[in-house]
C-alpha cells in the first residue's frame, strides 16, 4: 500500500498544509481509498501525481468541517469527469444527511452510484466494517468532541513466490495456467495431472497494515484498534505544554500520539493534523512536537502535505 498525504493541518489551512485528508493506493489494482476529505482536497490531488477517477472508497472520521467540506466539491467534480464506476462511502450517521443536503441545495447531479455506509454500529460492536479477498477495514469509537472513528486496513496475506523454474521442470505450460497455480489453486493439465499450486509457491507473505486515527484525546480504543499495526497516522494537534488545551478540546498532544504508538507496538509512527500555531517561526515548531514524540517513539516522522511512502510489512518493533 501506498499512502499520499494530501492535507495535514488542523482547523485551518496554512501556505504549506491543506486540511486533513489522506489518499491510500492499494496495490496490484488501479484503485484509491481517501481518509478524510477537507476543503481543497481536490486541488491537492491536482498537485499530486493521483488519479482522482481511481476513487473507489472514502472513509470519513467525523463531520467537523475541516474533514469533510471538501466532499461535495470533489464528490461533483468526480461525477462532470465522468470516469467513475462508484464510490462508497463511510463515516458518522449524519453523513448522509450531509450529501444530501448540500447536493440537492446546489443542484449537484451525480452520474455514479454512491452508497453511504453508517459506521457507528459496526464501531461500536467491534465488527468487520468492509472485507474482499485482499482487504478487511475495521473501525472504533474515539474520544473527540462528536461521534469521531478511526479505520485500520489490513491486507490479507499474500500467496508465496511462484517457482517458475519448477513450473517448467514439470513440463507445465506457460500461459493463464500460472496465474490460477500463483494463486495456490489445483489445476488440471490437459495431459490429466492435476498439479497444486501451493506446491509451487513458498511460504505466504504477510500483508500490509495501516491506521488513521483523528481526532481524538488519548483513547484506549485507538490503542485495541492499532495492536501490531506497520503504520499509525495518530493527530497530535498539540505540543505537551499545551495539554490543558488538548483536554479541553479533546484533542492528542504529540506525547500522547507515542505512547498511542507504544502501547500498541506498531511499526511507525507518523504526526499529522497539527495546529497552525506551531507553525515554523513561532516559539515552538513542529520539529519540537516531532522531538517529543520521538523520546517515546523513536520511530515517527512528522507528516507534510504530499509526503509520500510505501507501507512495509512484518515490520512492528517487536
Amino acid at each position: 500500500m501506498q499512502v499520499t498525504f494530501l492535507g495535514t493541518s488542523s482547523g485551518v489551512p496554512t501556505r504549506t498544509r491543506n486540511v486533513s485528508a489522506v489518499a491510500v493506493r492499494l496495490p496490484q489494482r488501479p484503485e484509491l481509498w481517501l481518509f478524510d476529505c477537507g476543503e481543497g482536497t481536490q486541488h491537492q490531488f491536482l498537485k499530486s501525481e493521483l488519479r482522482l477517477s481511481q476513487l473507489r472508497r472514502v472513509f470519513i472520521t467525523h463531520m467537523h468541517g475541516d474533514h469533510v467540506f471538501g466532499l461535495p466539491g470533489l464528490l461533483a467534480s468526480l461525477g462532470l469527469a465522468g470516469n467513475s464506476f462508484g464510490v462508497d462511502l463511510y463515516g458518522p450517521d449524519q453523513l448522509a444527511g450531509y450529501l444530501d443536503d448540500v447536493l440537492r441545495s446546489t443542484s449537484s447531479r451525480i452520474g455514479y452510484p454512491i452508497e453511504v455506509h453508517r459506521v457507528r454500529e459496526t464501531a461500536d460492536r467491534n465488527e468487520v466494517l468492509f472485507e474482499d479477498n485482499d482487504f478487511l477495514v475495521r473501525c472504533t469509537p474515539l474520544n473527540h468532541r462528536v461521534p469521531a472513528y478511526a479505520y485500520r486496513i489490513d491486507q490479507k496475506p499474500r500467496p508465496g513466490r511462484f517457482d517458475i523454474e519448477l513450473a517448467k521442470t514439470l513440463n507445465i505450460p506457460p500461459g493463464p495456467i500460472y496465474a490460477d497455480l500463483k494463486r495456490g489453486e489445483k489445476v488440471k493439465l490437459q495431459d490429466g495431472r492435476v498439479i497444486d499450486g501451493k506446491k509451487l509457491c513458498g511460504p505466504s507473505r504477510p500483508g500490509a497494515s495501516f491506521v488513521y486515527c483523528t481526532d481524538t484525546l488519548f483513547s484506549e480504543s485507538a490503542i485495541e484498534l492499532s495492536k501490531g499495526a506497520d503504520l499509525l497516522i495518530h493527530e497530535a494537534t498539540y505540543a505537551h505544554k499545551d495539554a490543558e488545551m488538548a483536554y479541553q478540546r479533546k484533542h492528542s498532544t504529540s506525547t500522547m500520539a507515542a505512547q498511542t504508538a507504544a502501547e500498541a507496538d506498531v511499526g511507525q509512527l507518523i504526526l499529522t493534523h497539527l495546529s497552525p500555531r506551531y507553525m515554523p517561526g513561532n516559539a515552538t515548531t513542529p520539529n519540537d512536537l516531532l522531538n517529543e514524540a520521538k523520546a517515546i517513539f523513536p520511530n515517527t516522522l512528522l507528516a507534510k502535505d504530499f509526503l509520500q511512502l510505501e507501507i512495509k510489512p512484518g515490520c512492528n518493533s517487536s
